[in-house]
């Protein structure tokens, strides 16, 4: 396929913006040839296209075929994925899925090998991955990394298992992604002395600028749930050679509106110089992983995307390997059938298994105090409360959750194998009334549920179990779900049909139950994440972050 178009070219090399004339020879750059002096206002402006630094597909719901899908209309043309979430439920079966379906379309994934599954020994997961499997899956030329390493106590404590895998990416010359939320001074340093280059979790400016003080690369995260771009955009003044623009987790509504092209705008938006942020959006991704993405070189694969303009950063089109992938807010990417893959063995439930005892320890304890779980939104990060028993009412012997004090029931039901229901408390969801529930529970996807009551509960569990996956609300207008038969985690249907059916239940949960959260299902999912502080609840009960311990 060869053909030349006209545009204003943003040279990175040369910082300077002129009219030029590319010409693309089957699918790389063969020439790009100055026209003029000066910004021709008639021509659309030409620029790399977006890397997103760090996400995981799987959190769209989608499989990489219909991400790809969605995400070319904002002008991404690669992303650096890291499959661990159906790692944690299929195994390396899940690993080959999505590098089989990825390499379906048009688009540029860039799989690692998973590092932590499960990511604790506090959780029940579907699948392990030792230390020889992760080796093993390096050695593969379309893994081009060791995933993020969440399992930070592992590496400051030279965990044998943990050092052997860091030890195979190394010798392979392949990067090592990072994962330590409030890791700084001196234990942040042996963090990154063991090899690790990355991070993404972090929430303040100050977490940040410790870590590239120290020589680490940090990617400003903006997804559905965990919003860090306010925080760490200042840092792109003076820091940009270190940082890259990620979403970690994106929904599929969210993914509709816009990708890493947002974050240019609201970086250009607060001053930043456009070489700096197009230097983070584009060529700090590709050069840190070696990614085959192309940097408007001569000779380079030809990915680009024109631009209305270098502001707004609407798409206009888009193009990889010089197929053109999308134009004026349509993908050109077809929809294409494709198997699923799942592991799901759950019974229905019964509202008394949810049944939280009074005397959850035995007659002689006196209970006086309840822990709860303190979701903060757009936050990964929860706070661990300590409240007296008498914010809760009891009927029957048992705890029930407290609308008036805003103190929900939250439960985690094991997947994988009949055992008892772990439950908790939980506060900021808002709830009026029913109950939401999800088997996208970070990271090893066991059922997770918050509801006002245990019969709301139960049904909303109940219609993920039938689904063998899915997102599920009930409440007095009735049940909505979302079936995800792919690991529990994502579906082979319509990207744009996801998108809208999320945004209704999306809307259900907030119109009809009441619920204050930005994003309440991605929120939900992370309740369940025991690498992030500070109390989580898994299928074995509750989880403290800090000390790394059941409660």
């Amino acid at each position: 396929m060869n053909y030349s178009l006209a545009g204003n070219l943003a040279d990175l090399n040369t910082r300077t913006i002129y009219p030029v004339l590319l010409r693309v020879q089957d699918g790389r750059i063969a020439s790009i040839t100055a026209t003029g002096q000066q910004p021709d206002p008639s021509l659309p402006f030409i620029a790399p296209g977006f890397t997103d630094a760090h996400v995981h597909i799987e959190s769209s719901m989608l499989i990489p075929s219909e991400f790809a899908r969605l995400a070319v209309v904002h002008g991404t043309v690669a992303t650096v994925s890291d499959p661990h979430e159906i790692a944690n439920v299929c195994g390396l079966a899940g690993v080959e899925y999505m590098i089989e379906n990825g390499n379906t379309v048009p688009f540029k994934f860039n799989f690692g090998a998973p590092s932590c599954v499960p990511a604790t020994s506090f959780e029940t997961a579907g699948a392990t991955l030792d230390a020889a499997a992760v080796a093993q899956l390096l050695q593969r030329p379309e893994i081009r990394y060791l995933s993020e390493m969440m399992n930070f106590p592992g590496v400051l404590h030279a965990d044998p298992e943990v050092m052997a895998k860091i030890a195979a990416a190394k010798a392979l010359g392949k990067p090592v992604d990072g994962h330590a939320p409030g890791l700084r001074g001196t234990d942040a340093q042996r963090y990154i002395d063991a090899g690790i280059s990355t991070d993404h979790e972090c929430f303040t400016a100050e977490e940040a600028l410790d870590k590239l003080q120290r020589g680490m690369k940090v990617l400003i995260r903006e997804g559905s749930a965990a919003r860090n771009f306010d925080a760490l955009a200042p840092l792109l003044h003076d820091w940009w050679p270190q940082l890259m623009f990620c979403s970690d987790d994106k929904h599929p509504d969210s993914l509709l509106l816009g990708h890493i092209n947002q974050l240019c705008a609201r970086a250009i938006a607060l001053g930043v110089e456009l070489w700096k942020v197009l230097q983070v959006a584009c060529v700090n991704p590709v050069q840190h992983y070696g990614l085959p993405v192309g940097l408007l070189q001569p000779g380079h694969p030809a990915d680009f995307v024109l631009l209305k303009d270098l502001r707004s950063f609407e798409v206009q089109a888009t193009y990889i390997n010089g197929v053109q992938v999308a134009a004026d807010g349509r993908s050109l990417i077809a929809s294409q059938p494709w198997h699923s893959i799942n592991q799901f063995d759950c019974q229905p439930t019964t509202p008394a298994d949810f049944a939280y005892p009074l005397n959850k320890w035995g007659e002689e304890e006196n209970m006086e105090q309840v822990y709860a779980i303190e979701a903060l939104d757009g936050q990964l990060i929860t706070n661990k409360l300590v409240l007296p028993i008498q914010q809760l009412p009891v009927q029957q012997g048992a705890l029930q959750a407290s609308v008036a004090n805003d103190l929900l029931k939250i439960v985690v039901v094991n997947r994988y194998a009949p055992a008892p229901i772990a439950k908790s408390f939980v506060r900021n969801f808002g709830l009026q009334a029913g109950a939401i529930a999800s088997s996208v529970a970070h990271d090893s996807h066991n059922i997770v549920a918050v509801g006002v009551d245990d019969e709301s509960l139960s049904l909303a569990v109940n219609a993920v179990i039938e689904a063998q996956g899915g997102i599920a609300a009930y409440g007095p207008a009735g049940l909505q779900i979302i079936g995800l038969p792919v690991a529990g985690l994502m579906t082979t249907a319509d990207g744009y049909q996801v998108a809208a059916d999320y945004t209704a239940i999306d809307a259900y949960v907030k119109q009809s139950l009441g619920c204050r959260l930005q994003s309440p299902f991605m929120t939900l999912s992370f309740m369940a994440l025991l690498v992030i502080p500070h109390l989580k609840l898994s299928d074995r009960g509750l989880f403290d972050g800090d000390s790394f311990r059941l409660l």
